[in-house]
């Protein structure tokens, strides 16, 4: 460690071209410097490694067998530096073969990673996509420590210090099977009431919802039959029953089994968005999957 402290890469630079041209005349010049300059680069460099490293010799200078120990571990560190120091390529998503890891719910799943799919698989066929399942409280922590690259997830509830893109806003609609008798019109709130709902508990196994609250500032109650922890089991079951729910329009909007309506009461909507860490934010793949993504939805 004391060694690298007193090195300066303008040393090993020069130490690189003295032992590819064994010459100190012909590494000036390729450098750029004097001839003098070069050699107080070589005496500090005797210095440091605590060897002669270059001899003179009758065809120039020759190296000793510590220099010939240093030689192919110095360029090797010198290309991989090289690389690390020089600007981003532009990425070529037909070329590419990331492997790019989403945190996202099935609602996610199936409002902005199914419509980016084929696209994605068009544009990029080399790279692959793993879909993790979503914990609100962990988004931050794994793109901190790049288990993930985005998540999907409201805006209200992103975690702060994360990056992120609204994608588009929702709205709530109320829905059941294509021929529900109760669900040829809008229903009254009585009405509404007295249908059997279903719900998606995002805590598992929960009763109440927003829908909930806001009947119950009117003094209201619905009856609550099912609870489930996904979306798209929710949508099943609203497809085999006379269950209703109040659910994502996104969800349901062009699917031919279901009856949507306007609800009585009205549910807030929310915005949702993509998230990532400042870490990835300036990587050219990630600025191109966020793009494609974001003209997906």
């Amino acid at each position: 460690m004391d060694n690298l402290r007193r090195l300066d890469l303008n040393l090993l630079v020069t130490l690189d071209v003295l032992l590819s041209e064994h010459n100190v005349t012909r590494a000036a010049r390729r450098l750029n410097f004097s001839q003098p300059s070069i050699s107080v680069h070589l005496a500090k460099l005797r210095d440091i490694f605590g060897d002669p490293l270059l001899l003179p010799g009758p065809h120039g200078m020759k190296p000793t067998a510590r220099a010939e120990e240093l030689r192919e571990p110095l360029r090797q560190a010198l290309e991989a530096l090289g690389r690390a120091v020089s600007p981003a390529q532009p990425f070529e998503p037909s070329k590419a073969d990331q492997t790019w890891r989403v945190a996202a719910t099935d609602y996610g799943e199936s409002t902005i990673l199914l419509p980016a799919l084929s696209g994605l698989r068009a544009l990029a066929p080399g790279t692959r996509l793993a879909v993790l399942e979503m914990n609100p409280s962990r988004i931050a922590r794994q793109a901190e420590q790049g288990e993930i690259d985005l998540a999907f997830h409201t805006v209200a509830g992103s975690p702060p210090g994360m990056r992120r893109r609204a994608l588009f806003a929702e709205r709530y609609v109320l829905a059941g099977r294509g021929d529900h008798p109760r669900l040829k019109r809008k229903p009254t709130l009585k009405q509404f009431c007295a249908l059997e709902h279903v719900l998606v508990s995002a805590d598992g196994g929960g009763f109440h919802g927003a829908t909930d609250a806001a009947l119950a500032q009117v003094g209201l109650l619905r009856r609550v039959a099912l609870s489930v922890p996904h979306f798209l089991f929710m949508v099943s079951v609203l497809q085999s029953t006379d269950l209703v729910a109040m659910l994502p329009e996104r969800l349901v909007r062009a699917n031919p089994a279901l009856k949507v309506v306007e609800p009585p009461v009205d549910i807030p909507g929310y915005e949702m968005a993509m998230l990532w860490h400042e870490r990835s934010h300036r990587d050219p793949a990630h600025q191109w999957l966020r793009e494609h993504i974001q003209k997906s939805v």
